[in-house]
């Protein structure tokens, strides 16, 4: 029988994750080709509804345990939350084989030098388990704090693309300069290198035509989150019909497993007032979102799927004091059904 680590290296070889380093690997979950991953709850209205900071690294390794291939940690200024670099690094330093990952990091909020030397320190300190989720804000949301960190939100897209182009320079190479549509630097210091050669992957998220004609161009994944699978297969294949790159079709989606869909609807609601300032309907025209029993979100998933998805990234919408650790075990009957973990015995 082929070990587990042995199993693990070679899924990663072809598909979006590294495997880590492989001590004490657990099993991880693939469904229909597809791979999930968890949001961390990470912003201040779930602290104080009785989360704690260490909690969330106890969080991040059960979801390990559990077969996640992915944690990620959300970005904002507007709503208050423990920042996400700093978080993956715990996160990093407590797991052995789950990606860690940012969804979606802002890069207007930093300075993009040494955001690229942090950012390969995190991956220097997962061993390579990084992937950089971005994004360039949302109109009606993110106005201010592009303001705030001084960057023009008309020129949000030429900002992030510079900023990523610029990255990409810093991890393979030494330049003295760069000059973008936005940046510019007539000097840049030595940069340390990250793990992976190249850096880690950068995914987009957006479902614009505009992003899906950059995320072929520049990007190495699309991480959307449209209410609709039909724009999801849409969208997936205008990016596939403009570039012949390996673009990993990833989808963004808020989740609360209830056997009652109208509890659960009430739970999504309570969440996206406290964290949008926004009602469920307003916000389910916008992200997709999915409640119900266990069968119901796994057809939603199977839906995505369908449509071409191959990594769901599943936030679990809920401010309920330890809502994520009892939605944990329920995720992961989502995502295992009936199929056999990768590298489980035979």
């Amino acid at each position: 029988m082929v070990g587990t680590c042995a199993i693990l290296a070679e899924v990663s070889d072809v598909g979006p994750f590294p495997a880590g380093n492989c001590r004490d690997a657990s099993p991880r979950w693939i469904v229909d080709g597809v791979e999930f991953g968890l949001l961390l709850p990470a912003g201040q209205a779930q602290l104080e509804a009785g989360g704690t900071s260490r909690a969330l690294v106890a969080v991040a390794r059960e979801a390990e345990r559990l077969g996640f291939a992915s944690i990620w940690a959300g970005d904002s200024l507007s709503r208050p939350r423990i920042e996400p670099l700093t978080l993956l690094t715990a996160v990093a330093q407590a797991t052995e084989r789950v990606t860690v990952g940012t969804a979606v990091l802002l890069p207007a909020h930093r300075n993009p030098v040494q955001t690229a030397m942090t950012l390969a320190s995190v991956d220097l300190i997962s061993e390579g388990r990084l992937a950089v989720g971005v994004g360039a804000g949302f109109p009606g949301f993110s106005e201010r704090e592009f303001e705030l960190s001084g960057v023009d939100f008309r020129t949000r897209f030429s900002h992030l693309d510079d900023v990523v182009t610029l990255w990409r320079e810093l991890w393979t190479g030494q330049p003295s300069s760069f000059h973008g549509k936005v940046l510019n630097y007539d000097w840049l210091p030595p940069a340390i290198r990250p793990a992976r050669p190249g850096g880690p992957p950068i995914w987009l998220g957006g479902a614009t035509p505009a992003a899906l004609r950059r995320t072929a161009l520049r990007y190495d994944g699309w991480l959307p989150y449209p209410p609709d699978p039909a724009d999801y297969a849409s969208g997936l294949a205008t990016i596939r019909a403009a570039t012949d790159r390996p673009v990993t079709p990833s989808l963004f989606l808020t989740v609360y497993v209830d056997p009652d869909p109208r509890r659960g609807q009430r739970v999504l609601e309570d969440y996206a007032q406290a964290t949008y300032q926004r009602s469920l309907a307003q916000i389910s025209t916008i992200q997709a979102t999915v409640t119900g029993p266990i069968e119901e979100v796994a057809a939603t998933v199977r839906r995505y799927a369908e449509a071409g998805a191959e990594h769901v990234l599943l936030r679990v919408g809920s401010l309920e004091p330890g809502a994520v650790e009892r939605q944990l075990p329920l995720l992961a009957e989502v995502i295992a059904g009936e199929r056999k973990p990768v590298g489980a015995a035979t």
